[in-house]
């Protein structure tokens, strides 16, 4: 099962100048080795495909992608492994922001 997380610098939204920015975001990924950025996301299954516009930071790891997407000052992300969530938590120590389920 999934639990989708976000990081944050401003968990309760009151205090819009602690925002993430997309620049400071694509700068951090930029130095991730197993990170692309992409405009669109595009989901599969068996009978369609649907594509998702915004800015998702893909991360490429043992043959799959998660999305990282950053989303209005924070950035989210689904949790299904405990690999996943350790890098979430590295990268939010890297953007000085904390990490909240919802």
């Amino acid at each position: 099962m999934n639990t989708r997380y976000r990081i944050t610098r401003n968990p309760a939204g009151e205090q819009p100048e602690l925002q993430l920015t997309l620049e400071e975001c694509k700068a951090l990924f930029e130095q991730q080795p197993d990170f692309v950025y992409q405009e669109e996301y595009k989901v599969r299954n068996a009978e369609t495909v649907m594509t998702i516009k915004g800015d998702f930071f893909m991360w490429q790891v043992g043959g799959a992608e998660v999305p990282f997407r950053y989303y209005d000052g924070d950035l989210y992300v689904a949790v299904s492994h405990e690999i996943i969530y350790e890098k979430m938590t590295e990268l939010a120590q890297a953007l000085e922001a904390q990490f909240v389920e919802g």
